[in-house]
C-alpha cells in the first residue's frame, strides 16, 4: 500500500473515489472542480457513521463518499478513526485501486490531531493479511490531500498505523511462519532501517551462560531455538528518561506437557502478541522518534512437549537466582518474561517498565476482549497508561495486586511457584504478583492483553477475529506523555 500527502492548494490528481466529512449545521464542501447531483449532499443528515456515496459528474474522481462525523463539539479521535476507516472499508468492497480524502477543515477539533486520527483510522482500515494469498488486494494508493497542520498530523498517523499494521501481520501470521527466528529477523530490518534503533540478540548459549534457566525451560521441547531480543532506541536529543517495554514471545503456545485442549489451539499463534506490539512500537520510532531513551525486549521461544520437555513439577532457576516450581506448563508465559524482567532490572536499569503479555485466560474473563488489565507497583504509572488508553480507545482497567496474591505464589519446594491454588482465584492478579518478584524497585507496569489482543469486536478499523496490534498506540502515546 502506498500512501502518499499532497497540499489543499495542489492540483487533485485522478483516483477512484473522493471521500469528504460532514458535520451536523456544516455545509459540505468538495474541492473546487469536482461536481455531483445537487440533492446528494443536501439531502444528507452527517449522522455519526452515517455513509453515502454517488458518481462524480465532474472532476478528477470517478464517485465521491461522504462519511458524517456527528455532531461538533461532540465529536472525538475515535469518531475520525471510524469515519476514516469505514471509508476505506467502502472502497476495499468495491475493489477500487485509489481513494483520496480530502479535509479543508477540522471541523472544531485540534487540527493536528484530526488528521493523526485520520491517517490512523485510514491505514488500520487498509490492512489484511494476504500474503499468502494468490494475487493482492484491489486497493493501492491513499492519498490525503489536507492542510498543512492537518498534514503534519497525518504523516504521524500514517507512521503509528503502520506501526499497528505490522504488530497485526506479525500476530496473524501462522505459526510455522512466524517462529522465534522470524521474530529475530523482523527486529533486524527494523534496527537496520534506522539511524536511531540497533539490536542485540541473546541465543540459547547465551542465555544458559546468563543463568535464564526460567526462559529456557518453556523452549526445552521444541525443536526450535529460543532467542531474546534487545531493541535500543537511542534518540539524538537526550532527556535523561530510560523506558524499557517486555513483550512476551511465545510464537506458538500448545501448553507443553500440561497440553490445552484442541478445540482453539491454533489462536496460540497470537501468544506473541507482547512481543508484536514491541516490534511495532520500534517500527514507529523508526520514524517519528522520540526523546526518550527507549529499550525494547522479546523473550520468544515455543511451548511444545517432547521427551525433553519441561515436566510439572520440575524446579528451574531465573536470572536472579529464584527458584521456580513448574506446578503447570501452561503458565509458560511468565517463565520467559521472568527473566526478561530481571534482565532489565539489574542491566538496562530503566526510570519505568512496562510488560505486555497475553498471560491469562481469567482476564477474560474478568474484563472481555474491549479492555486490557493493567496492574503493578506504581500508582503514577498505572494511571499515565490509563489515560493512554483513553486517548487512543485502547481501553485499559487496574486491576488489584495485593500482598495476598504475592504470598499465594510463594512455594513449597522453590522460592515461587508458577501458578496459584485454585482456592485463591484471581487469576490475572496473581500471574502480574509472580512477575512482581522480578523488577526490584523498578517502577513497573504489567498489561495483560489477553482478552484485547485478538478476538474484539468487530470495529472499522481492527478487531474479529484477527489480531488488534493492540499496546502498539498506548505506548506511543505513553512515550509522547512523559
Amino acid at each position: 500500500m502506498k500512501f502518499l500527502q499532497k497540499s489543499l492548494n495542489a492540483k487533485l490528481t485522478k483516483s477512484d473515489l473522493l471521500i469528504v466529512f460532514g458535520c451536523h449545521g456544516k455545509k459540505i464542501k468538495l474541492p473546487q472542480g469536482v461536481k455531483v447531483p445537487a440533492s446528494f449532499p443536501e439531502s444528507f443528515a452527517c449522522d455519526s457513521g452515517q455513509k453515502r456515496i454517488t458518481d462524480s459528474i465532474k472532476g478528477p474522481f470517478k464517485q465521491v463518499l461522504i462519511v458524517g462525523l456527528g455532531e461538533s463539539k461532540k465529536i472525538e479521535a475515535e469518531d475520525i478513526r471510524r469515519a476514516a476507516a469505514s471509508a476505506v472499508k467502502e472502497a476495499k468492497k468495491n475493489k477500487l485501486g485509489s481513494i483520496t480524502y480530502w479535509a479543508a477543515k477540522n471541523y472544531g477539533f485540534d487540527a493536528g490531531l484530526f488528521g493523526q486520527a485520520l491517517a490512523e483510522g485510514a491505514v488500520m482500515g487498509s490492512y489484511s493479511l494476504d500474503t499468502f494469498k494468490k494475487g493482492t488486494g484491489d486497493l493501492k494508493k491513499i492519498t490525503f490531500q489536507t492542510g498543512e497542520i492537518i498534514k503534519r498530523g497525518a504523516k504521524r498517523g500514517i507512521a503509528i498505523g503502520n506501526g499497528n499494521c505490522l504488530a497485526r501481520r506479525l500476530q496473524d501470521t501462522p505459526a510455522n511462519k512466524m517462529r522465534p527466528r522470524d521474530l529475530v529477523r523482523e527486529a533486524r530490518k527494523i534496527a537496520k532501517d534506522s539511524v536511531t534503533i540497533s539490536v542485540k540478540v541473546f541465543d540459547e548459549i547465551a542465555m544458559k551462560k546468563m543463568g535464564m534457566g526460567s526462559l529456557l525451560s518453556v523452549s526445552a521441547g521444541s525443536s526450535e531455538p529460543a532467542y531474546l531480543i534487545h531493541l535500543i532506541h537511542r534518540p539524538k536529543a537526550k532527556t535523561g528518561k530510560k523506558v524499557c517495554f517486555v513483550g512476551k514471545g511465545l510464537t506458538f503456545d500448545s501448553g507443553g506437557i500440561s497440553l490445552k485442549p484442541s478445540g482453539k489451539m491454533h489462536e496460540m499463534k497470537y501468544d506473541m502478541s507482547g512481543g508484536a506490539a514491541v516490534l511495532g512500537v520500534f517500527d514507529v520510532l523508526s520514524s517519528i522518534s522520540s526523546d526518550v531513551e527507549v529499550h525494547g525486549l522479546i523473550p520468544t521461544s515455543e511451548n511444545l512437549p517432547d521427551g525433553k520437555a519441561t515436566k510439572p513439577g520440575d524446579l528451574v532457576t531465573a536470572y536472579n537466582g529464584l527458584k521456580i516450581e513448574v506446578l503447570n506448563t501452561d503458565a509458560e508465559g511468565r517463565l520467559i518474561l521472568a527473566d526478561a524482567l530481571a534482565y532489565a532490572a539489574k542491566k538496562i536499569r530503566p526510570d519505568a517498565m512496562i510488560d505486555l503479555a497475553t498471560l491469562t485466560g481469567a482476564v477474560v474473563v474478568a474484563l472481555g476482549h474491549e479492555l486490557t488489565g493493567v496492574m503493578g507497583n506504581d500508582d503514577g504509572l498505572i494511571q499515565s497508561l490509563v489515560e493512554a488508553g483513553k486517548r487512543t480507545s485502547e481501553m485499559a482497567w487496574h486491576l488489584p495486586m495485593l500482598d495476598l496474591h504475592k504470598k499465594e505464589m510463594k512455594g513449597m519446594v522453590g522460592d515461587l511457584k508458577n501458578i496459584s491454588g485454585p482456592a485463591t482465584g484471581a487469576g490475572s492478579s496473581t500471574g502480574g504478583a509472580f512477575l512482581s518478584y522480578f523488577v526490584e524497585e523498578t517502577p513497573w507496569a504489567h498489561l495483560d492483553i489477553a482478552g484485547s489482543a485478538w478476538g474484539a469486536a468487530q470495529r472499522d478499523y481492527q478487531g474479529g477475529e484477527q489480531g488488534t496490534g493492540v499496546g502498539v498506540r498506548l505506548l506511543i502515546d505513553y512515550l509522547e506523555s512523559i
